[in-house]
């Protein structure tokens, strides 16, 4: 019984209890049978690399832990990582920069794991009103920005009930996923964020932020996107956090702001590199 068997056995295991699935249904999910994944997990037979990835990606897992159980079961990874400012996603951080241009004169951000900025467009200059420069000191946090007391925070009229949906939001992703990394991130930001009691007109959904800026409070609501069938581990790990006007004043708000801080017309893209 090798150690590899054990570990991948042990991790499918815990997979399993993390997506509370059994091994019946994990297994015709494969297109296996529970006596072959029985077998793997108590260590009594080696699966090969296909059925690796096909458990993987019937788990659910990203391609970063689809990578790992592939190791952990003595095989190579799969799923390249490039870095951003590779020439391989030159085309992919065009295109991003024009998604970002294009949003204008809406706020819109390129986000990596843990809330790091990647990019983002001029209009994301109604976020770093009157903030620290400590947290606006690259790579910028937007996470951290938006809940500090010296960020966003003392600007976000409905902070107790805001700042839940984005700490119960990232602790879905915590129970998905663990990470201690991500356990200690999150009891961070919710240190920021006020305690208030769920009264009985809480609707448990995302709500508009409500924003104090220089010109009047701004109403926004929130859309993100993935690349859904990225191969590539970075792509898969980003996503596009696009901020939209709730009402008619706020979406005149932001065209006023956007005319007066006008840089020239283009998106202020802040590829590393």
């Amino acid at each position: 019984m090798t150690t590899e068997r054990n570990g991948v056995g042990a991790e499918l295991r815990h997979w399993r209890a993390v997506r509370r699935i059994s091994q019946l249904e994990l297994a015709n999910l494969a297109g296996t049978t529970q006596r072959h994944l029985s077998f793997i997990e108590s260590g009594r037979s080696r699966p090969g690399r296909a059925v690796v990835i096909r458990l993987a990606e019937s788990l659910g897992l990203s391609l970063r832990e689809r990578n790992d159980l592939l190791t952990t079961a003595g095989y190579a990874p799969v799923f390249t990582e490039s870095g951003l400012d590779e020439v391989a996603l030159r085309p992919v951080r065009a295109a991003l920069g024009q998604i970002l241009h294009g949003h204008l004169p809406y706020p819109a951000l390129i986000v990596a794991p843990y809330g790091r900025v990647v990019a983002a467009n001029d209009a994301v200059e109604v976020f770093t009103e009157d903030a620290s420069p400590e947290l606006l000191r690259p790579p910028v946090n937007m996470l951290r920005l938006m809940l500090h007391p010296e960020g966003m925070a003392p600007r976000v009229r409905n902070l107790s009930e805001w700042g839940r949906h984005v700490i119960e939001n990232l602790r879905a992703r915590a129970r998905r996923s663990p990470d201690p990394r991500l356990d200690d991130f999150v009891a961070e930001l919710a240190g920021y964020v006020p305690q208030a009691p769920v009264g009985p007109e809480h609707l448990g959904f995302s709500v508009p932020v409500r924003l104090a800026s220089a010109d009047g409070e701004l109403r926004l609501i929130t859309m993100l996107t993935s690349f859904a069938t990225a191969t590539d581990i970075t792509l898969a790990e980003l996503h596009l956090e696009a901020f939209l006007p709730a009402d008619q004043a706020t979406a005149e708000l932001l065209r006023i702001r956007a005319e007066r801080h006008r840089t020239g017309g283009t998106a202020t893209v802040a590829w590393p590199g």
